[in-house]
């Protein structure tokens, strides 16, 4: 039987959780509103035939923001066979005010009725079968979490398949202007919604007699009557069907008490996320990740007396004994085992991290980060919907920047959008372990100062952005249902965690993989005449390069050809970074037996401190670059949002360099006098008074 299913509800309800458990397919969850930021399609695990598709979360059909249009659109433009309206049974007044909008499209509707494990913890009930007879369609208790209900589910779904769908009683005087105006000539696919739509306001295309209709209407009882009505309808309903069990809210609210506290709530975040990154990177993440690359990248281990020999060893010995050709065994070792190798030697921080990232989400915590954000947010000309797009983007970039779109307000959006590649994704954790490690003798302090310095970024370049013409308009009013606290399924925050872990391994086997090729021949070969010959690295065709444009990076303290080939491969991926210095020092007196500690000996603290904030906030890789295009919608939008990320990159780097020089050497030069006028520009830039609003 072919089919085509809808899943519609509310922000944070289990859609993608049912999603998933229906289609097999594994959608990003998260226990907040708004991680679903487009419609995604799969088909049903047990039916190849019966099309799925998830739409973003929305409370109403009433298409004011970009999640209500593209739900609503979907619904009445493909025209779906079947609807599966999941409710929440933690808040069924809010739920069902979208059921009774979706009974009057007449399109067969199920209800999933879900987490109603969870009322029942507090001795709570709700009775499907009696709100099944009240909605006059199949009611289904699920737990999509637990994956209980769903063969039920689908049963119903395809036994409702091309029943008409009833809908509520909205009262005499209302149905009886409903039935004037569908007469009248409310013509559409969905003649009762069109009704509907044009006596609350929100439709004038119809028949003149329907519009008139309309308009009398509106006068004699006001736009608010029909929404009124459908809330009456659910507070008839809710004790039919509704059994209150103990109030489970006080320990939240106790918890909230601490966790919202004007005063606490700044406070607690920063010990949590100094904890998430020294745990992850500086202490147990440090441990695993030096296993990892004193054993399966540098010297091997040692058990119980017996050897085990590395990668690097093992590759070499078995090149040497099948007399491998000298530019294939470099290009094997130098390139893309040195390459690969030194990113694939960070995976186990990643692990580490986005485990506890993945456990912050579930719980509920970051939801409310997100509401504490806002206050702060809105002096900067952001607001707490602003900081969901952020909290994505410490996995990746591309799907942060996707969901930009849940910001209403343009000005935001494109604040966001131009921000938000400076918070350090995944890819950026390896560079980060990189220098806290190599340069910084494992300092507890550096990933955590990363982290904050790019929040610090997003700040100031929000303020300062907003105080420019180019972004005049008010910040949009924040509303934000904070998500019940739970305990994480253990499931889910392994498997969130091997996704990005994953996506993170797939990339250093492809992207990564060509990348230190590229490296290695450009870093191999020089061209003499019309052909390539293998060359020193000195005279290579990437120190050629390297070279010619190094001079521009001596302000920042890094001006020596390797590095600024490898901050300029990050565009690739930002990865590349790691994996181009692993291929360039390769052999080197600075990598000697690939031991990453002593290549601190090519920095100073200064300028591996510039070098890494560089790294952090310039441009992001190509996949992130594309994701700005797409969600700017406009070239200039485009090219102003790169220009400023690589040249705020550049002056942060600049500053943090040149103060160190002048607050270290005591030493005042004329780079000391233009870090002086910069850092004068932006005190200026930040307090200046923006533009008078419209």
């Amino acid at each position: 039987m072919k089919l085509k299913i809808a899943i519609a509800g509310n922000p944070n309800c289990g859609k993608s959780t049912l999603f998933n458990a229906l289609t097999g397919l594994k959608q990003y969850i998260g226990n907040w509103p708004g991680v679903t930021v487009e419609k995604k399609e799969g088909y049903l695990k047990s039916d190849g035939e019966v099309k799925v598709t998830d739409l973003p979360g929305t409370y109403s059909l009433t298409p004011y923001s970009l999640e209500e249009k593209i739900s609503s659109g979907y619904i009445l433009e493909e025209k779906p066979d079947v609807i599966i309206n999941i409710v929440d049974s933690t808040a069924l007044d809010r739920s069902l005010y979208l059921t009774t909008q979706l009974m009057d499209l007449g399109i067969p509707l199920v209800v999933a009725l879900n987490m109603t494990d969870v009322i029942k913890k507090g001795g709570a009930r709700v009775d499907a079968a009696a709100l099944s007879v009240r909605l006059g369609c199949p009611v289904v208790n699920i737990s999509a979490l637990e994956e209980t209900g769903i063969e039920e589910l689908i049963t119903a779904v395809k036994k409702a398949a091309g029943r008409r769908q009833t809908h509520i009683d909205l009262g005499k005087d209302i149905e009886e202007t409903v039935s004037a105006a569908e007469a009248a000539g409310a013509r559409s696919d969905f003649p009762r919604w069109k009704a509907v739509k044009l006596l609350e306001g929100e439709e004038s295309d119809g028949a003149q007699e329907a519009v008139i209709l309309a308009r009398q209407f509106a006068e004699r009882y006001g736009k608010d009557i029909i929404s009124s009505a459908r809330y009456a309808f659910i507070d008839r309903v809710k004790p039919e069907i509704f059994s209150s069990g103990r109030d489970t809210s006080a320990l939240s609210v106790k918890i909230d008490g601490i966790l919202t506290n004007k005063w606490l709530a700044f406070p607690v975040f920063a010990a949590v996320m100094f904890l998430v990154y020294y745990i992850s990177v500086s202490s147990l993440g440090a441990v695993a990740t030096d296993w990892v690359n004193d054993g399966i990248f540098g010297d091997g281990w040692k058990f119980f007396g017996l050897s085990v020999p590395s990668v690097p060893a093992v590759a070499s010995a078995v090149l040497d004994k099948i007399n491998c050709a000298q530019w294939l065994s470099s290009l094997i070792t130098d390139g893309v085992i040195a390459g690969v190798g030194a990113v694939l030697g960070f995976v186990p921080q990643m692990l580490i991290l986005f485990f506890f990232l993945a456990f912050l989400e579930d719980c509920g915590y970051m939801a409310r980060v997100g509401f504490i954000m806002d206050k702060l947010f809105r002096y900067f000309g952001l607001s707490g919907t602003s900081f969901i797009p952020y909290i994505i983007a410490t996995g990746c970039g591309v799907p942060g920047i996707m969901a930009s779109r849940t910001i209403p307000n343009q000005k935001e959006r494109r604040i966001t959008i131009m921000t938000l590649t400076f918070i350090p994704c995944s890819a950026k954790l390896p560079l980060i372990a990189l220098i806290a490690g190599a340069i910084f003798g494992g300092a507890w302090w550096v990933a955590p100062s990363a982290y904050f310095g790019s929040i610090a970024a997003v700040l100031l370049s929000g303020i300062m952005l907003s105080r420019t013409g180019l972004f005049r308009g008010q910040s949009a009013p924040f509303i934000m249902e904070l998500p019940r606290y739970q305990l994480p399924a253990l499931k889910n925050i392994l498997s969130r965690m091997w996704e990005r872990t994953y996506s993170f391994i797939k990339k250093a086997g492809t992207v990564i993989l060509l990348a230190t090729v590229l490296i290695w021949f450009l870093s191999s070969f020089k061209v003499s005449g019309l052909s390539f010959v293998r060359a020193e690295m000195e005279e290579s065709l990437l120190a050629s390069a390297g070279h010619a444009v190094k001079w521009i990076f001596s302000p920042l303290g890094w001006g020596e050809w390797r590095k600024v080939v490898a901050a300029f491969t990050g565009l690739i991926a930002k990865e590349s970074v790691v994996s181009t210095l692993g291929v360039l020092y390769a052999g080197s007196e600075e990598l000697a037996d690939g031991n990453w500690l002593n290549f601190s000996s090519s920095f100073t603290l200064l300028s591996g401190y510039s070098f890494l904030m560089f790294n952090l906030l310039c441009a992001p890789c190509f996949a992130a670059l594309g994701a700005i295009r797409r969600e700017m919608n406009s070239t200039k939008w485009f090219i102003g949002a790169v220009l400023y990320q690589t040249l705020f990159a550049y002056g942060a780097s600049f500053l943090i360099y040149q103060w160190g020089l002048l607050f270290s050497s005591g030493t005042f030069t004329l780079y000391s006098a233009a870090a002086l006028l910069l850092s004068a520009g932006v005190v200026y830039m930040s307090v200046r008074k923006g533009p008078k609003e419209q």
